[in-house]
């Protein structure tokens, strides 16, 4: 699938981040440390909707705009019209110009799209010249953190429809247009069926759904004249909206229309219900299309629908069978942000080797992992998920490793050598250029549902869910309590002694 962004917006999107990114990325080419090579992790401090899993979404998005980053003559112009707080240029032209011949030299590691992940676990590992790892910070950001979470909040929406299809029905409530289309794209991989938005269904390949508003039956003297003529111009499209005026009185109008198009040699899709009681309503609809003949025929739902409220109009026998979601999903209304961070982990310094690198907050959550991290996801014999373990890649796995809780180092878990894993952060750019090709939609999509799969259920439920465990591997854990303690003590002095424990090696 080519590239949507340049079709869409036509032009650079280079300038898509906060300012104070380009003011470091000055200040690292003034200071003559543009190339120094650096690490960074993007990753969520929390889960989204109190819920037991996240899914990651986004990373296509991300790769498409690697691929057409650049700083165009445009860009460079605006920027030049940049002053600071005492009237003079905020950028040299030396710099710009440095800028505008700007090619991306990173790599990326990154957890496939449609994977079940965790807090604190790396979905993108970035490794490259530190200017650049900068300048892409709020880009990947941006892209990332809204996408898994509408993927998550589209995943937990169609757990709790279980067999019954769910419509992403949300473009005219979405945050504009981008909003619009990329929340399409990670409902979509999330699990919904189809989607009303119709260039998401251009762009993306998204199949598409949808027949007609109150406003079309309204627009006819009654409503049995709008669903015949619906009927006529649309035989094989026949989704009849029947709560405009009385709803049970509408489903006989359709039911009456729907004999008529049968005998025309077509069928009634079925019908949408928009308001009321939807569980009385779809439980005595359902009477009726059966008792007329019309046991295939669909009832559709809609009306600020969720996953709790879905779960609770099945728990009352509703006879629904496609639910509408709109709102709930595209604005994921009860959480409006997923709060992914980005942060430097590891520096070369000038003999070339790795120095790990620890943000220190009041608040332990936000206090950062040092290394170059890697995310092993232990499996038992039935390929079922056990466990999550974060580990540095600088420096050798002993073959039995303990994963330690970081919020209780008293919790842990010996993993034996002969336990099976799998890596989860995989190549997907390299020196800038992406490495193969990246999965369609309903790939990534598929491969969801078998990830849902490898988990116990009480870490899918939407309330309460189990914790799924995840932790620091024993040796990263120490190394991380150390620097903790050596910053706090003697800010900046402790380089020596971390180096002392072999952690200056290459990525392994």
């Amino acid at each position: 699938m080519k590239n949507h962004l340049p079709a869409v917006y036509g032009t650079s999107l280079a300038l898509l981040t906060d300012l104070y990114q380009l003011t470091m990325a000055y200040g690292y080419w003034k200071q003559g440390r543009a190339e120094t090579e650096a690490v960074f992790h993007l990753y969520f401090r929390n889960p989204p909707f109190g819920s037991g899993y996240t899914v990651a979404a986004g990373l296509g998005t991300v790769l498409e705009y690697l691929d057409e980053f650049r700083f165009d003559q445009e860009d460079l112009e605006y920027l030049a019209t940049l002053t600071g707080n005492d009237g003079r240029e905020l950028f040299e032209k030396e710099f710009l110009a440095y800028l505008g011949e700007l090619k991306l030299e990173v790599s990326i590691d990154a957890i496939p799209e449609g994977t079940v992940v965790f807090a604190n676990e790396p979905l993108l590992r970035v490794r490259g010249p530190i200017l650049q790892c900068q300048i892409l910070e709020t880009a990947l950001l941006n892209i990332i953190n809204f996408q898994t979470l509408i993927a998550t909040k589209s995943a937990r929406i169609c757990l709790a429809a279980e067999d019954g299809a769910v419509l992403e029905f949300g473009l005219r409530r979405a945050q504009g247009i981008d909003g619009a289309l990329t929340a399409s794209r990670a409902a979509f991989i999330g699990g919904v069926a189809a989607t009303s938005n119709v260039l998401a269904g251009k762009i993306f390949g998204i199949p598409v759904r949808g027949t007609h508003a109150h406003s079309w039956v309204m627009s006819f003297d009654d409503e049995l004249t709008a669903f015949n003529a619906y009927a006529n111009a649309m035989p094989n499209n026949c989704v009849f909206l029947v709560d405009t005026y009385n709803t049970l009185e509408g489903v006989r109008h359709a039911i009456e229309v729907g004999t008529k198009l049968r005998r025309n040699g077509h069928e009634m899709v079925g019908i949408r219900l928009d308001s009321g009681d939807l569980s009385y309503l779809s439980i005595e609809a359902r009477k009726l299309l059966d008792e007329a003949g019309f046991p295939d025929a669909g009832i559709v739902a809609s009306n600020d629908l969720d996953e709790h409220l879905i779960v609770s109009l099945k728990q009352q026998g509703a006879t629904i069978t496609t639910w509408g979601v709109g709102t709930k999903l595209i604005t994921a209304h009860d959480q409006p942000a997923l709060g992914g961070v980005y942060k430097l982990a590891a520096i070369r310094d000038k003999q070339g080797r790795w120095i790990p690198r620890v943000k220190l907050s009041e608040q332990a959550i936000k206090t950062s992992t040092p290394g170059i991290l890697q995310v092993r996801r232990y499996l038992d014999d039935e390929n079922k998920a056990m466990t999550d373990m974060i580990f540095n890649t600088l420096g050798e796995l002993p073959e039995t490793t303990s994963v330690i809780d970081p919020s209780d180092p008293t919790r842990r878990r010996v993993m034996p050598k002969d336990t099976g894993y799998k890596d989860l952060l995989v190549p997907v750019v390299a020196a800038g250029a992406a490495v193969g090709e990246q999965p369609c939609l309903t790939t990534i999509r598929t491969h969801l549902q078998k990830q849902l799969k490898t988990f116990h259920p009480s870490i899918l439920r939407l309330d309460n869910p189990h914790e799924y465990p995840v932790g620091l591997n024993e040796q990263l854990c120490d190394l991380k309590t150390e620097m903790i303690l050596a910053s706090r003590k003697k800010p900046a002095t402790h380089e020596v002694d971390l180096l002392s424990r072999g952690v200056d090696h290459e990525i392994a």
